[in-house]
């Protein structure tokens, strides 16, 4: 998901709850329980010592990502560094992080250079990046994917990240559900992108139409925003315009959401409801407010980057996860797209991100 700011998720599913993953700090992606402040603003909590948390061999995790000029890339390298702050046996190894595939590919070579015991790398484009995956695969350095894949899995030891058809499925299940209830027929429903040309937007715009075909309903118009505040709002702009009836939008991410919600109040319309997407604290506020034209998020939650720093580290020391039967991490672990309402914020806003 050339991936340029590309994006985003949130709970952990199934068998990464056994890695201790939502222990972690990752928005993405985080620990239920947490209190009211948000994890990207929490500081890390020492790692329970027993089992696997136990201090181990000492082990150096680089970690190479994208610059964080968008809310969910920022909480990504946050979880992340949080994350590695638990451990008393991690050092922890961040390379200045870039939106230029050259400069991203030179600092990897330096971790490669400096020996590392294992590289986290959230890559900016998955198929450019995965010559410099395979180059330290290939020098004995384990890589964890994040996010946006690798082609080549002999390129990576372990992914992590987001399920961006179940986003998707998510959004399109609670607009058709919600719409379906209301009998509602031929609506009007607006889809708002990331950036159309990633294989994960593509993917949640599948997950979307697939889940509305269930109600009898399908998208009437979508657009791509490039996950930018700016764009939001001129996309939401045209799209409002061109449509003087709308039952429902979903806007893929809640970063610019906020310039899609700007563009809705400067239209002062508010005749349909709308779903976001990623799982940001703004939005989930806007949500528990209730007083405007948001209803959900689905999540894609950044404590992804959290949970792949506990994996890198379980893998370095040639460890498995304690609450599963097999002796060594997973090789792919898709984190479950949660939906947010007014019922639930209150138990999700902890893990969310400031957009």
């Amino acid at each position: 998901m050339t991936q340029t700011p590309g994006r985003r998720g949130f709970l952990l599913g199934g068998a990464v709850i056994g890695a201790g993953a939502l222990v972690s700090a990752c928005t993405s992606n985080e620990p239920a329980a947490a209190p009211a402040a948000t994890s990207a603003a929490a500081a890390p909590a020492p790692a329970p010592a027993g089992g696997n948390d136990a201090p181990g061999d000492k082990v150096v995790i680089g970690f190479s990502a994208p610059a964080a000029d968008h809310g969910w890339i920022a909480a990504i390298a946050k979880n992340a560094a949080d994350a590695a702050k638990q451990y008393s046996d991690v050092e922890f190894k961040a390379v200045e992080p870039t939106n230029d595939i050259s400069v991203q590919i030179s600092a990897v070579e330096s971790l490669i250079a400096a020996k590392v015991n294992v590289i986290v790398m959230l890559p900016n484009d998955g198929a450019q990046l995965n010559q410099i995956a395979r180059t330290a695969t290939d020098a004995g350095i384990p890589v964890v994917n994040l996010d946006r894949v690798f082609p080549d899995k002999l390129s990576y030891r372990t992914w992590i990240g987001g399920d961006n058809y179940g986003m998707g499925v998510a959004a399109g299940h609670f607009i058709g559900k919600k719409l379906k209830d209301a009998g509602t027929s031929n609506p009007v429903i607006l889809e708002i992108q990331g950036i159309a040309t990633l294989p994960l937007t593509q993917d949640r715009s599948k997950g979307f139409e697939d889940a509305l075909k269930s109600y009898g309903f399908s998208v009437t118009a979508k657009q791509d925003a490039q996950f930018t505040v700016e764009s939001g709002t001129e996309v939401a702009a045209n799209l409002l315009q061109a449509h003087p009836k709308i039952d429902a939008i979903w806007n893929h991410d809640d970063d610019q959401g906020i310039g899609v919600l700007a563009a809705i109040k400067e239209a002062n319309r508010s005749e349909f409801f709308m779903v976001g997407g990623a799982g940001s604290a703004n939005a989930m506020r806007e949500i528990q407010a209730d007083s405007g034209v948001l209803k959900a998020t689905v999540t894609y939650s950044p404590t992804m980057a959290a949970s792949a720093i506990k994996l890198a580290r379980l893998i370095a020391q040639g460890k498995g996860m304690s609450d599963l039967l097999e002796h060594q991490v997973p090789q792919s672990i898709t984190l479950a797209s949660e939906t947010i309402t007014k019922e639930n914020a209150a138990e999700y806003l902890p893990l969310g991100f400031e957009s």
